[in-house]
């Protein structure tokens, strides 16, 4: 990175937070922007330097990354007032790492190239660990001209960088990943479930499984967590179903039929409903063992 860029990241949540603190531990320059300041002290505390808009952040730098929570967020830091495409510069690079719409991401490089900018959707999987421990895994999509440009910070946040294709393809990655992950989540406390009440040794079962060939990162990740009663969210249960709803319209659009998908999310629908919303997927494990008593984020406990 012999021509040094300034960056900017929209975002400091708790995986933007870890991500943007990479970047500042390699030595980049790190302009911020996030809806509540309070998440971005760390980063200024480190160096980060604190915007007032995404606007006035992208006025600043040459490479911005945008990590948020929903499509209508990412819709707004890129086209709403005081958004960042408005004032985009010839040149600049907008990276989008929200797990986000295809269809929104193939419109903001459509406009961001009109701009003569460019835009990678870029979403990423391994959850708060991964982003702590900078190993996580990158889908991008977009231009390879672009791809480039952004790999070596991309190398810095994560482990596993991949460019997948045209614009929005980061995006269909990322969704049949969390299609994936609907499977393990579920047969993971289902599995607990049923060795629980077989009365087994639940740290060992986990051990067990995890060396043969039932073993998934959410079993060995996620798992340990459930018998803490750890329900703390790494990945919110209120982002995993608006990720499984991405890509149920996005197979609808296909003409797909997804069943085990449409299944997963009613029961993600009715564990948030029970007020886990806010907790982490793993949280999940609560509709099969009510008696789950530990959970931090369960204001309302007895609804599950």
């Amino acid at each position: 990175m012999a021509d040094k860029k300034i960056l900017g990241f929209v975002g400091t949540g708790v995986m933007g937070s870890s991500m943007a603190g990479h970047l500042l531990d390699a030595g980049n320059e790190v302009h911020v922007y996030n809806r509540s300041r309070e998440k971005a002290e760390a980063l200024i505390a480190k160096g980060a330097m604190w915007e007032e808009s995404p606007a006035e952040l992208a006025r600043k730098c040459d490479v911005v990354f945008t990590m948020v929570g929903f499509p209508a967020d990412v819709e707004e830091i890129y086209l709403g007032r005081d958004g960042l495409l408005a004032v985009a510069k010839e040149g600049e690079l907008f990276v989008d790492m929200t797990t986000s719409s295809p269809k929104l991401a193939k419109k903001l490089y459509t406009i961001a190239k009109e701009r003569r900018a460019g835009m990678l959707d870029a979403p990423v999987t391994g959850g708060d660990r991964g982003a702590r421990e900078a190993t996580l895994t990158i889908f991008v999509g977009g231009d390879k001209v672009d791809f480039q440009t952004a790999l070596p910070y991309f190398q810095i946040m994560g482990r596993v960088v991949k460019h997948m294709g045209g614009a929005g393809n980061g995006q269909n990655a990322k969704l049949a990943n969390q299609i994936v992950i609907t499977g393990t989540m579920t047969g993971m406390c289902e599995a607990l479930a049923f060795a629980k009440s077989c009365g087994l040794d639940l740290d060992e079962f986990i051990e067990a499984a995890a060396g043969g060939s039932a073993s998934t990162w959410s079993l060995k990740n996620y798992g340990p967590r459930i018998l803490k009663g750890d329900f703390a969210p790494g990945f919110f249960i209120k982002h995993f179903i608006k990720d499984m709803k991405l890509a149920e319209e996005a197979a609808d659009e296909m003409g797909l039929d997804l069943p085990a998908l449409s299944v997963t999310r009613g029961l993600y629908e009715e564990v948030a409903g029970g007020g886990y919303a806010d907790s982490g997927t793993q949280a999940l494990y609560c509709l099969y063992d009510p008696q789950e008593d530990r959970a931090p984020h369960n204001p309302h406990k007895s609804a599950v």
